[in-house]
């Protein structure tokens, strides 16, 4: 599982963008969005930093979050 804290996603606008683009990545199974907690959850296949570049592609701000 690939987790991010994403400090500057504040409304549903942001969650949907994120979501959006990290769908599209191959190898994604599963994407949890927790809003009031900034944080960004994936399932699947897919890298670290794939995951990273999509969030940034969204126009935000992702950070490695801690366990």
């Amino acid at each position: 599982m690939t987790d991010f804290t994403v400090p500057d996603m504040t409304c549903g606008h942001c969650e949907a963008s994120i979501r959006k683009e990290v769908a599209a990545l191959p190898g994604v199974d599963d994407i949890v969005v927790d809003r009031p907690n900034k944080r960004v959850s994936v399932r699947g296949s897919v890298s670290d930093d794939a995951v990273r570049k999509a969030i940034e592609n969204a126009g935000f701000t992702p950070q490695a979050a801690s366990a």
